[in-house]
């Protein structure tokens, strides 16, 4: 039989709605496809790199001279070898930030690398980033800042111009381009710009596997304010690059809330939202509430939220203490970094590790390093299934499942995961457990929801055969998708 349709990952809701009736609709809401996959990454990268790395500013100013970016030394598959060893799949760079120079030969703006004299005005560090990337196996992101500082001070970014159907691509004098389906978008004139520079992007670089936003303002004076228009800039990307997650102000993947790298300790990937203007995916609570999908804060958002949906978190930190390169800062310990990790990705997110370029172009070696490192301390925490050891027996039945090691095992590490794809994220509340000889069963730890990852670290370890995990709360039928046991290998 042909497959039915798939559930939606979005769903309508009211104030008109009950509370429980909210709950019911976002027990029903599945993940896309395409945020299947990038839940599973776990680990993603960040490459801060551009005119601020040269002249120690965290947010540029537009003006800058382009001859100022003289990454001599540059070696993007020094970057890619480096990120592959760490342990990462995808690596995101600031193709644009905040300041609007461009690391690309773009034809709708001079404030980019071919102003600069570096290598004669002809480099492209997206062009060698995505080069060296595939070649290394790993997918491709990019990072195009809505805010433009160079733009405001040409005239564009925040003029006050009104939405109008716009051709995408604009034909600039000396278009040496092929003839290609053309898009008509609302837009204003910086909505355009945009749109023109996210063609280039999306048509000449291959396959793009995330597209990043935040929603970053410029710094401009406060009577003057550019609105952004995701929809067209949304649907642009969903027609050139049908695979890629639009993050964070986008509809796929939200922003946790903090820069620190830091999930709440349930973290629902399932939350209410709104539309905030020109089909704008955005928070319905607070985005940094310290509660974003449990059954109260769905209530609690019902006078405001227009859907329910799935828009699992991303936790973005820098690995040293700026976005940007300074060359009077460290990298964090390993053990900040292995903190991090089980407090966002053993919390159903996904870690976003920033890790800026030197001026030479180059991932410090203390950086290098401690990726490594970084990698090394995470498959040590948690070593080998013991659920896939020889002898060892798994039952599952719907919200439980019972685990026979063979023999007694050590246990100090407990990783989780629903069967989000088929079956959403359901589970409030989960206890494990460990039987006795007379076949007693006693609560070894307890916490709240799964999600795509929930790694749970024991206070000691706990030697038992046997083994259960139960769902004790859920919104609808829950259904793992992974239950495995560890031993850390660490101390």
């Amino acid at each position: 039989m042909p497959a039915g349709p798939r559930p939606p990952y979005r769903i309508a809701v009211s104030a008109a709605d009950t509370p429980e009736e909210v709950v019911a609709k976002a027990s029903r809401v599945r993940p896309t496809r395409r945020q299947v996959a990038w839940q599973r990454l776990e680990r993603t990268a960040f490459l801060h790199f551009g005119v601020n790395t040269f002249t120690g500013l965290e947010w540029g100013t537009g003006d800058e001279d382009p001859d100022v970016f003289q990454p001599i030394g540059l070696d993007t598959d020094q970057w890619a070898r480096a990120l592959r060893d760490g342990g990462f799949e995808l690596a995101i760079l600031t193709v644009k930030h905040h300041d609007g120079f461009v690391l690309y030969p773009s034809r709708y703006t001079k404030h980019t690398v071919a102003s600069s004299s570096w290598r004669d005005g002809r480099g492209d560090v997206l062009r060698d980033f995505t080069t060296s990337l595939r070649k290394h196996g790993l997918k491709v992101g990019v990072y195009v800042s809505p805010a433009d500082e160079n733009q405001y001070l040409h005239g564009v970014y925040a003029n006050g111009s009104a939405r109008a159907p716009r051709t995408v691509p604009t034909p600039v004098p000396g278009d040496d381009r092929p003839a290609a389906d053309t898009f008509t978008l609302h837009a204003t004139d910086y909505g355009a710009f945009m749109l023109n520079q996210l063609y280039e992007v999306l048509t000449e670089y291959g396959p793009v596997d995330e597209v990043w936003f935040d929603g970053a303002q410029g710094r401009i004076p406060p009577e003057k304010v550019e609105r952004y228009d995701w929809d067209s800039w949304y649907a642009l990307i969903r027609a050139l690059a049908p695979d890629a997650v639009i993050a964070v102000r986008g509809p796929d993947v939200r922003w946790v809330g903090n820069e620190g790298g830091l999930a709440r300790e349930d973290e629902w990937s399932v939350v209410p939202v709104k539309d905030s203007g020109n089909g704008s995916v955005d928070y319905a609570l607070p985005f940094d509430a310290p509660d974003q999908g449990s059954r109260e804060a769905l209530a609690d958002a019902r006078a405001v939220a227009q859907y329910v949906q799935w828009w699992p978190a991303e936790c973005d930190v820098s690995i040293r203490p700026g976005w940007f390169f300074h060359e009077d800062e460290r990298p964090k310990s390993v053990e900040q970094l292995t903190d991090i990790w089980f407090r966002s990705v053993g919390r159903n997110a996904v870690l976003l590790l920033n890790v800026p370029p030197d001026k030479r172009g180059l991932l410090p070696d203390a950086d290098v390093a401690r990726l490594r490192e970084f990698r090394q301390r995470i498959d040590r925490e948690l070593p080998a299934d013991l659920t896939a050891a020889p002898g060892a027996r798994v039952l599952r039945r719907g919200g439980v499942v019972t685990v026979d090691l063979g023999r007694e095992r050590q246990v100090d590490r407990v990783r989780l995961a629903e069967d989000v794809a088929r079956a959403g994220q359901q589970i409030e509340s989960f206890v494990v457990e460990t039987r006795s000889d007379n076949g007693t069963w006693t609560e070894t730890a307890a916490a709240g929801t799964v999600g795509a990852s929930r790694v749970l670290l024991l206070a000691t370890p706990v030697r038992a055969r046997h083994w259960r995990v139960r769902a004790t709360g859920a919104r609808g039928k829950a259904r793992f998708g992974e239950v495995g046991l560890y031993r850390s290998a660490v101390g």
